[in-house]
């Protein structure tokens, strides 16, 4: 198996990223990975060169970069290079921690998507309070959505779930603004139809104040919610943070506490980072295409490769491609 990485992408790249591979060759039998980037600034960091090879090139898409632009202009950018691996077959699989629209553009522009998928989606698995998480898509890459496609969402999230993360019979629900059958908008309402007739184990819709206890393991919606509820996820766990640091930090006695709690408090900052889960699946292309998140450290990366090869090895995008062309037959 032959994983291609984005060296350079990420706010701690490519120690990070680096670092994360070498995890991964010593965890994960029979990989390989390239890590595609400016050599000078890799080896510093790799201390262990077996199952590693480096392509190296120097220019970078950054995260002020306009993100189709880039990929069209930025021809030898690591991202690109990253991408065009897997398009010409010499790798079965990618992941970058970079400029998240890029990669979506590279994904589609170069890998290209499986034949029966409208749009991908991009699909974080979050944490819940049981620490089983659950897959949210989509979450950007496809902001103005159709039925048609969060019927696909549903699909493809629940074949992830179960043949990644070893869930039988994933339940996958309908992210809306009530749990009754007829609650929301016009595309909530035929999405709802078309989620109830397909071969997955739909449980109907779910509010946004419950998919952090866990109520399913596939969430779907379209990337403009997807994007507003991840975003107000991420900010309430900042926030929470931030407050109880003021808290533990406000007098001698809370400070002593806050020692003691420290361990305590770790753990739970971990179990409410996403990032543990590995990356964003870019689903509905042609081979996995992984976003690790930007501040990913080298556990991060390694969990993100981790991921990566759980869906090469389990045949995913095969498997998304074989029911969508049985489902399209039978349309």
């Amino acid at each position: 198996m032959k994983i291609v990485i984005d060296a350079m992408g990420g706010d701690n790249a490519p120690q990070s990223v680096v670092e994360g591979a070498m995890l991964a060759i010593k965890s994960i039998a029979n990989l390989e990975i390239t890590l595609v980037g400016d050599q000078d600034k890799i080896k510093p960091f790799l201390t262990n060169e077996e199952g590693i090879s480096i392509l190296h090139t120097t220019e970078v898409i950054t995260g002020d970069d306009e993100p189709v632009k880039a990929v069209r202009k930025k021809r030898n950018a690591s991202l690109v290079l990253m991408a065009n691996e897997v398009k010409e077959g010499r790798a079965d699989a990618c992941l970058s921690a970079g400029n998240t629209g890029a990669l979506m553009s590279a994904g589609l522009f170069q890998v290209g998507r499986i034949k029966g998928i409208e749009r991908p989606a991009l699909s974080p698995t979050l944490p819940t309070l049981d620490g089983k998480g659950f897959v949210f898509l989509d979450v950007g890459a496809n902001v103005d959505a159709k039925p048609k496609q969060l019927l696909q969402y549903g699909i493809m999230g629940s074949i992830y779930s179960e043949k990644v993360r070893g869930i039988n019979k994933p339940r996958v629900g309908l992210l809306n603004v009530g749990t009754e059958e007829g609650k929301g908008n016009e595309l909530a309402k035929q999405a709802y139809d078309l989620l109830k007739a397909a071969p997955i184990h739909f449980i109907g819709n779910v509010e946004s104040r419950d998919i952090l206890s866990g109520v399913a393991d596939v969430v779907v919606t379209d990337g403009f919610s997807g994007n507003v509820a991840l975003k107000t996820i991420e900010g309430t766990a900042e926030m929470m943070f931030s407050l109880l640091k003021d808290t533990f930090m406000s007098s001698l006695k809370t400070k002593l506490a806050a020692g003691i709690l420290k361990k305590d408090l770790k753990q739970l900052k971990n179990k409410l980072d996403y990032a543990e889960y590995g990356g964003a699946g870019l689903f509905g292309l042609a081979a996995p295409v992984i976003k690790a998140h930007g501040s990913s450290n080298g556990r991060a990366i390694f969990s993100a490769i981790q991921q990566t090869s759980y869906m090469v090895e389990n045949e995913v995008t095969k498997i998304i491609e074989n029911t969508i062309h049985e489902m399209n037959k039978e349309d």
